[in-house]
């Protein structure tokens, strides 16, 4: 006996743990026999199968050994077929089912009914080869598909032309691959307009008259095809008027094997027609050749399906004014995979192994272990270590063959084997061995180790000896090894052994030729187990509170004597921080938890001997509460001019406090606090509205967001034409990406449902992406380094796609190091504080939780307008997570990004937030302001100017000050009130040749601006404009008067003395006659002037009085202004020079004190204004 161990020890100098097959011609020189390992494997294993009663049906297996090359005589394997884990009973003269000639299962004709179902089922191919062993494939399933049924079938239906309609045929799910349509009983061809549900209904989206006809469904099966009813589809002509937007079918909860791929239903009818768009999670879904694609008017059909496909999918689909929204789960399961195979091993007997086996997939697999085609029960000597891997101790020759290792989920399963050889003979020694070690004694028994000491041969042949323990439980056969660990050492603890059990123990050493004698057996019983506590009864756990966990448990059963006290184990699920606490009673309260929170609690009894046997887990929620934190990243964004979006994050998880079951939205007019009364009902129209987002739980609502403004359109977005081209196009290339940001058309009148961006090598037509309209940047990925691609970007909506713009941009080299981007900040908003400041602040996601930077990193804000064009960009830097922009010039739209800098690593720019500053008086006067006289009336001027340059705001009136004296107060002027749309007005019943000076003065809604420079014009000296103050009249045959003279000839006047008296009479007679005229129109002209100009020189020379307003009381025409509640109004009573007058309802202050703070009391009179004087002078031109 001593001799044999001796040898075996010796073998085990050649070994390793995990014995490589590269090892067998190290064995041959130390003349160990080793065999080489025998290929065995399937070339082919069945796979999942569905069938037809009465057809045939095919199970492929077939199995190999050895290498065709090597050993071409290699022997064939036998083929059988287990059928739900029971071998086949193949009877010869069974001619329905046989195994072929390359082990493939054949059942000829599939028997299946309601009661006799022989066929269907789970199959295993298993090959056995006698002198090797026994090899088993993955399962299949084998699924008969039962008779065509028609749960429900399609009904005649009407369509809109351009809308879409769904026709219903629902069948059994395993037939649905074997159903198609039919259109007037012609095979119906399938498009991305006409989609076949995965139900197996029929999509019409988008419909023409051609779709018009009679439908059915249609399952072909082994016999013959089952027809549904005919339904009758009718095109309606489209009558414009709106219709409710409503699902047809929404997407439903999914599970898909990766590698496969899927529809995600979603039909949407409504006019004008849907926008439809996907997002999953809060990511916007892209369309991209070959992976994703739209299909049937809104479906998303997604190609070769990868884990990150996974994920919550929501359709929404727009109008005008309404919004719908539905979401679906898609789970992506992944079938099993080998991170590691085992591997062959030779190994001696007695000695331990472990076959490692590491896979992955999802949901996780579960690990089966099988030897020789029989499934391993684990037992004290085969045992599964971290759930995967199988460890064999105390190997005998039996063990020998193959394993395997099968790994099963719902997506599949798969096998790998690996042989076990157990190697026979030992070398013969090359000289002296030790004898056997002396004195072995266990120096140490415990309940499930001993420790042995032994002291050194007698005759030790050598130095540095080493020594191996070989142990084994009385009444097995198996016997194992444990070696020392460093030469010399002569004491080794035995581990994981069983309490009150009899073990034989003894000791071999070795030296450098070879093992020696054996000690004698030494016979050792462990000790039984400590008498602890048992487990405690009956532990249960209810919250009380949204903090607080009360417990309660029994006595345990079994004591051993009494319970000292008790220990509470507590942990949060998802955490690996496992918490205690004392209590000395059968029960305990927990306090100081969190919030609707998880726990796994276990309860451990103590005696006098130590801890006893825990409980098992027990898992307990605390109750929920109100969230004590409020949404986040509330936004709000304006569709049109009666609706706003309104868009936020749930709370941060850890302050939800329960499942949030709903959002309380409150909105109000206006921002002042005063108005704090909720509105109900639709949005107007021009109007501001702020808007607070708070989350409910069933305990009721957390804190609300801050007020958020917004202001709706005056008038919606046109859509009759194609969005104009973006405003600018940015780039930066990196290695195997490039960057692209841009900016909105900047006509923002036009509606803008998203953007084509284009790009390719030297063209920008090899690929195509969309993006959302709110999106204003993406990363063209997978691009070849150091190429030259050429990008365009085009607005569109549901007209077409607008002009493109063009930038190109050449991919860094692969050669540079590019450190990796930065996550781009999120959540942008601009809050306007000022009519020159917005402070913009954002959210870091690269951040912990509590957004508190530690590090380095540095944020980069910009912001620009874009009135005018081609303004440049302004940037500032900031390491906080908000930033006060101020300089900013009023009533002015800017739009704002932010960029994160940590080191060499920079993000890109974020989504644009944009806020208008508010108004602010005028900060510059009218400009290009002219005077010029009234043709024919000299006493009437008009007064032309242009609006400030720097109007701050909208312009709702101007103010015309006059007067004679240019160094008068300015409460001294007289003033006249001009609506903000006219740029021209008319002043009458001036002092002719008098000289005035004019200013004028801008106003918004925030007040008056500073007044213009003023501008002085002669009014002219006669009442009759001619040239220089000479006669206008003209005779016949006259020239026309210059320089203050009158000039006649008499053209043609020939002939006779009587003649020319006749005619110098008539010319008397007309000129006395014109002289008296003119003498009479002067004299009344004089006495009208002389009145008027004492008045006007009255009114300019008065320095106590206030602002003088132009008119004469004897007019009788109504006023052109009143005067209601303090405030002066202009009222439309005289017909407006202009064919279509504007007016403004912005008051026009009453006097100067309403303008500048001059002068207090003004005279109050009414300003009446009065026709304009029309000199007598202009009837009597003669021509």
């Amino acid at each position: 006996m001593a001799e044999r161990g001796a040898r075996l020890l010796l073998s085990l100098l050649c070994l390793t743990f995990l014995y490589p097959a590269t090892t067998v011609s190290r064995h041959a020189e130390k003349g160990t026999a080793a065999r080489p390992f025998s290929p065995f494997w399937f070339s082919v294993e069945p796979w999942d199968t569905l069938a037809v009663r009465g057809a045939p049906a095919l199970l492929n297996c077939s199995a190999h050994s050895g290498d065709p090359a090597s050993e071409p005589t290699a022997p064939q394997a036998r083929v059988e077929w287990k059928k739900d884990g029971t071998f086949l009973s193949l009877a010869p003269d069974d001619g329905r089912r046989r195994v072929l000639p390359d082990g493939s299962l054949l059942i000829s004709s599939v028997v299946h009914s309601k009661h006799n179902k022989p066929d269907e089922g789970t199959y295993q191919c298993v090959a056995t080869i006698d002198s090797l062993g026994t090899i088993a494939s993955r399962t299949a399933r084998l699924t008969v598909a039962g008779m065509p049924r028609f749960s429900s079938q399609p009904a005649a239906a009407s369509i809109r032309l351009g809308d879409s309609q769904v026709l219903a045929c629902d069948v059994n799910p395993d037939l649905v691959p074997l159903a198609r349509w039919e259109r007037e009983r012609e095979p119906l061809e399938l498009s991305s307009r006409l989609v076949q549900l995965p139900n197996g209904a029929l999509v019409v989206s988008n419909a023409s008259e051609a779709d018009a006809g009679l439908y059915r469904c249609m399952v072909e099966n082994a016999g013959p095809a089952k027809t549904s009813e005919e339904a009758q589809l009718t095109i309606l002509p489209e009558t414009g008027e709106e219709r409710e937007l409503e699902f047809l079918v929404e997407p439903l909860p999914v599970t898909k094997v990766v590698g496969a791929s899927l529809l995600l239903p979603c039909v949407v009818t409504g006019y004008p027609a849907p926008y439809v768009r996907w997002m999953v999670g809060d990511k916007l879904v892209e369309e991209s050749e070959g992976k994703l694609e739209l299909v049937g008017g809104g479906s998303l059909l997604i190609y070769n399906l990868t884990e990150e496909d996974a994920g919550v999918y929501s359709c929404m689909a727009d109008i005008t004014n309404n919004t719908i929204e539905a979401k679906a789960e898609l789970t992506v399961q992944v079938p099993p995979e080998f991170l590691k195979r085992p591997a062959n091993i030779y190994a001696h007997e007695s000695m331990d192994i472990m076959f490692q086996c590491e896979v992955t997939g999802s949901p996780a697999p579960t690990v089966k272990w099988v030897k020789n085609g029989d499934a391993v029960i684990p037992s004290d000597y085969f045992k599964i270590i971290n759930e995967h891997n199988l460890q064999v101790l105390g190997l005998v020759k039996s063990d020998e063959g193959f394993y395997q290792c099968l790994a099963e989920n719902d997506a599949g399963n798969m096998q790998s084997s690996a042989q076990l050889i157990i190697l026979e003979g030992v070398a013969n020694p090359t000289g002296p061995t030790p004898s056997a070690p002396r004195d072995v004694v266990a120096s140490l028994v415990s309940t499930r180790f001993i420790k042995l000491t032994w002291r050194p041969p007698a005759e030790p042949n050598g130095e540095d000896l080493t020594y191996s323990v070989y142990f084994n439980q009385e009444g097995t056969n198996r016997e194992r090894i444990l070696n020392t660990s460093r030469p010399g050492e002569m004491q080794v603890t035995i581990q994981n052994l069983m309490p009150d059990s009899k073990y034989k123990f003894r000791v071999v050493a070795h030296n450098k030729n070879g093992l020696g004698e054996s000690s004698a057996v030494l016979k050792v019983a462990t000790q039984g187990e400590v008498q602890v506590p048992g487990p405690a009864p009956n532990l249960q756990a209810v919250s009380t509170t949204p903090t607080s966990v009360t417990l309660s448990w029994d006595t345990p059963l079994t004591g051993n004597g009494d319970v000292l006290t008790y220990k509470v184990y507590y942990m949060e699920k998802g955490l690996d921080l496992e918490q205690d606490i004392d209590a000395g009673a059968l029960s305990y309260t927990l306090m100081g938890l969190k919030k609707f929170t998880e726990y796994s609690i276990r309860v451990v009894a103590f005696n006098k001997h130590g801890p006893g046997v825990s409980t098992g887990d027990i898992t307990v929620t605390t109750l929920s509460d109100v969230p004590s934190a409020p949404p986040q990243n509330l936004t709000v964004e304006v569709h049109n001019s009666k609706s706003i979006m309104v868009r936020w994050q749930p709370p941060p998880p850890g302050a939800q406090n329960g499942e949030i079951t709903g959002y309380k939205i409150r909105y109000r007019k206006g921002t002042r606090k005063s108005e704090a009364a909720e509105t109900t009902g639709g949005l107007e129209r021009g109007t501001e509205y702020t808007f607070r987002v708070s989350a409910i739980t069933v305990n009721g609502s957390g804190p609300a967001t801050e007020w958020s403004t917004a202001e709706t359109f005056e008038s919606d977005l046109d859509e009759s034409r194609v969005p104009d081209i973006p405003s600018s196009l940015h780039v930066r290339p990196l290695v195997n990406s490039i960057v692209v940001s841009w900016t909105p058309p900047e006509n923002q009148d036009m509606v803008v449902r998203g953007y084509t961006i284009g790009y390719g090598i030297g063209s920008p037509h090899a690929q195509t992406i969309k993006v959302d309209y709110k999106q204003r940047y993406y990363s063209i990925e997978n691009l070849d380094p150091s190429s030259h691609y050429v990008i365009t970007l085009k607005a569109f909506n549901n007209v077409g796609e607008g002009i493109p713009v063009y930038e190109s941009a050449i991919t860094r080299p692969q050669s540079v190091p590019d450190p990796t981007p930065m996550l781009p900040p999120v959540g942008v908003q601009a809050s306007v504080l000022s009519h020159d400041t917005i402070k913009v602040t954002w959210a870091d996601n690269s951040l912990p939780k509590n957004q508190k930077i530690t590090d380095a990193r540095y944020y980069t804000v910009r912001w620009k307008t874009n009135i005018p064009a081609n303004t440049k960009l302004k940037t500032a830097n900031t390491t906080n997570l908000s930033h006060m922009v101020t300089g900013l010039k009023p009533n002015t739209l800017y739009e704002f990004s932010v960029m994160v800098t940590k080191g060499r690593r920079t993000s890109t720019w974020s989504m644009t937030a944009q806020g208008t500053t508010f108004e602010t008086i005028p900060s510059s006067s009218p400009k290009d302001v002219t005077v010029v006289s009234k043709e024919l009336k000299p006493r009437t001027i008009i007064v032309n100017w242009q609006p400030p340059s720097e109007a701050n705001g909208k312009i709702t009136g101007y103010i015309i000050y006059y007067s004679t004296d240019v160094n008068a107060e300015v409460h001294d002027w007289v003033i006249e009130p001009v609506v903000g749309n006219r740029l021209t007005h008319q002043i009458q019943e001036l002092t002719l040749d008098t000289t005035y000076y004019f200013k004028i003065q801008a106003r918004n809604s925030k007040g008056m601006g500073p007044m213009s420079e003023a501008v002085h014009f002669r009014t002219p000296k006669s009442k009759c404009g001619g040239g220089g103050g000479g006669n206008p009249w003209r005779l016949i045959g006259s020239e026309g008067g210059g320089g203050g003279g009158n000039s006649w000839r008499l053209i043609g006047i020939t002939g006779s003395g009587d003649n020319h008296i006749l005619v110098i009479v008539v010319i008397i007679s007309v000129g006395a006659f014109t002289i008296i005229v003119v003498v009479v129109g002067a004299f009344l002209c004089t006495r009208r002037t002389t009145s008027h100009q004492k008045k006007k020189r009255a009114a300019s020379k008065s320095s106590n009085s206030s602002h003088k307003y132009k008119g004469n009381s004897k007019d009788l025409k109504p006023p052109d202004l009143w005067i209601h509640h303090e405030r002066l109004e202009l009222k439309p009573i005289d017909k407006s020079p202009e064919p279509n007058p504007v007016m403004t309802d912005t008051p026009i202050p009453r006097t100067s004190q309403d303008i500048n703070p001059v002068d207090p009391s003004l005279d109050n009179s009414l300003l009446q204004r009065r026709n304009s004087y029309r000199d007598l002078c202009s009837h009597w031109s003669i021509h």
